[in-house]
């Protein structure tokens, strides 16, 4: 089969020839670059590294270790993925560790006293910060909920020709000459509930629960933009993209940030909304990224048009792999779930790996509905042979029919 076949056939809960494999085709399915450089470097790949996305420090995966470990899937990005620093014009660079790598030419990040490293907007205020030695940058940005906008002023990003022109002929190239599934982002400009209180979560967190009217309010012009997005975003790549993602974080690992009664309440008719504009105007599958304890929201995200459920914690209170397999696999596919990127993947053994990957194929691909990736990002700490072992174990385990 090819790449995209096996993805769709998933995707519509039939069993491919192998479980599908995501190495990287989303921001939550990625790696940082200090742990890819290694890993290329144990592979005897000789590239530069290049960091994509700013924000969470991760590398973009290229072809050869795609090829190499039989990845299925590839994301169709914007230009400017984080802190709206365009990705072109790449300059070498360092991270604090000392990994060799390449950043965008606007990229100019401002060394504090104290070691630290500060992206300023252009009227001088601090957007993001990365402590001395970090990994990722810490936004600083009160967002719209937190800082209690007007939402009738509210200023919020349109896609403009120049971004679906771009969008376009990067989906058509990699449509026509390449066989991978494509994945694709495209949420509301904020994520509805833990998006908009970044800056002061609190602060938004008590804004939900007291202000209902403001929040619908707020939830109603964010949805407004983004269908029109969804709209502007389908009409120009819609017969090129296979998947859509957006991202929300309803769950802790112990239990979820709010209860399931005040999700549907305010949260849940403005997300389906969109959802219901994308399943009746267009072809794409919806891929639903949401960390943690969550088991109890599934329901309800299955009715709110959830196709797709990432990155699948199963360490997670309540997450057993085999309990969501049974009671939600028919209607739900699940990407993810392999390997714990917290504890086993960056520090078990090749062997606990390659278990761990046996143990949750056996559990999740049967009947379909199962693409493999690992538990969210793949941190900067694991080693290149672990890394190997996971994704080398997968279409070896994955082949079916899968032994329970």
């Amino acid at each position: 089969m090819l790449s995209r076949e096996r993805v769709l056939c998933t995707l519509n809960h039939r069993e491919p020839d192998r479980v599908p494999i995501d190495l990287g085709g989303t921001r939550q399915s990625g790696i940082a670059a200090t742990a890819y450089h290694r890993l290329k470097k144990y592979l005897g790949i000789e590239t530069p590294t290049r960091i994509y996305d700013l924000y969470q420090v991760l590398a973009e995966v290229e072809r050869p270790v795609l090829e190499r470990f039989g990845a299925d899937v590839m994301g169709l990005n914007r230009k400017t993925v984080a802190f709206g620093i365009r990705n072109e014009n790449w300059k070498p660079w360092r991270l604090f560790d000392g990994t060799p790598v390449e950043v965008p030419g606007d990229f100019q990040p401002v060394e504090e006293e104290d070691g630290s490293l500060t992206l300023y907007h252009p009227d001088g205020r601090p957007m993001a910060r990365m402590s001395k030695d970090g990994f990722y940058f810490d936004r600083l940005d009160k967002y719209p909920g937190a800082a209690h906008a007007d939402p009738a002023t509210l200023e919020l990003p349109l896609l403009s020709q120049q971004e679906l022109d771009e969008l376009r002929a990067a989906a058509e190239s990699l449509y026509q000459n390449t066989d991978f599934a494509i994945i694709a982002p495209l949420g509301p400009p904020y994520e509805l509930f833990f998006g908009l209180g970044t800056g002061d979560f609190s602060a938004w967190m008590m804004t939900l629960a007291q202000e209902p009217d403001y929040v619908q309010a707020l939830y109603e012009r964010l949805t407004e933009v983004w269908i029109e997005n969804l709209r502007r975003f389908s009409a120009a790549v819609g017969e090129f993209v296979q998947i859509i993602q957006f991202n929300d974080d309803l769950g802790t690992q112990d239990a979820p940030f709010l209860s399931p009664r005040m999700f549907r309440q305010l949260i849940f008719p403005f997300y389906k909304r969109g959802l219901d504009w994308i399943h009746e105007n267009t072809q794409f599958k919806v891929f639903m990224h949401n960390d943690g304890a969550i088991f109890d929201f599934i329901p309800t995200l299955i009715e709110m048009g959830v196709d797709i459920l990432n990155p699948v914690q199963t360490t997670a209170r309540g997450m057993d792999p085999h309990r969501l397999k049974e009671q939600f696999g028919d209607r739900l596919t699940f990407w993810g779930g392999s390997c714990d990127c917290q504890r086993t993947l960056p520090f078990g053994t090749p062997q606990d790996i390659a278990a761990d990957v046996e143990a949750h194929i056996s559990a999740l691909a049967p009947g379909g509905g199962y693409v493999f990736a690992s538990v969210h990002n793949i941190q900067a700490n694991c080693p290149p042979e672990n890394i190997a072992a996971m994704f080398d174990t997968a279409p070896t385990i994955g082949k079916y029919p899968i032994a329970k």
